[in-house]
């Protein structure tokens, strides 16, 4: 969309155009999470996610080490990155929370209550100095961190 805009007020002449080409993307990690879900609920096999990040790679294999998703393959293109996840029917909801909440350690039952469906099932991700884990890993560490997803 352009948008051009003249001035003729107090006897200075002015011009401005402003161009916008396009959507900027404020936060990665919510497309991709909203792209897995979308992809799950349609009943795809795999989807692709781009662009990629370092945050996204990690998020992807705590989903995977936790049997939400198959594998998922990391694509070069020279540009920002693709990612491409097999999906395996599993999933019923992922996205992250925003702002990033801080999570203490004694606040982990707090969290998991608020946030998860149920006791027996579903995982917080979230991020600690020790790298990006779940919930459960980050108690039996004894570590607080920023809520992901």
């Amino acid at each position: 969309a352009v948008v051009s805009t003249q001035s003729t007020g107090t006897g200075l002449n002015f011009s401005c155009t402003l161009i916008c080409l396009g959507m900027v993307r404020l936060n990665v990690l919510a497309d991709a999470l909203k792209s897995i879900c979308n992809a799950e609920r349609r009943k795809k096999r795999q989807v692709m996610i781009r662009p990629s990040s370092k945050v996204i790679i990690r998020f992807l294999s705590v989903m995977q080490k936790k049997g939400y998703i198959g594998e998922f393959e990391i694509v070069d293109d020279h540009r920002s990155g693709k990612i491409v996840v097999q999906l395996n029917g599993r999933l019923n909801k992922c996205g992250v929370i925003s702002p990033r909440f801080d999570m203490g350690v004694r606040e982990n039952e707090k969290w998991t209550s608020n946030l998860l469906p149920s006791r027996q099932f579903g995982y917080l991700v979230l991020t600690t100095s020790n790298g990006i884990m779940d919930h459960e890993e980050a108690h039996r560490r004894h570590l607080g961190g920023k809520l992901l997803g």
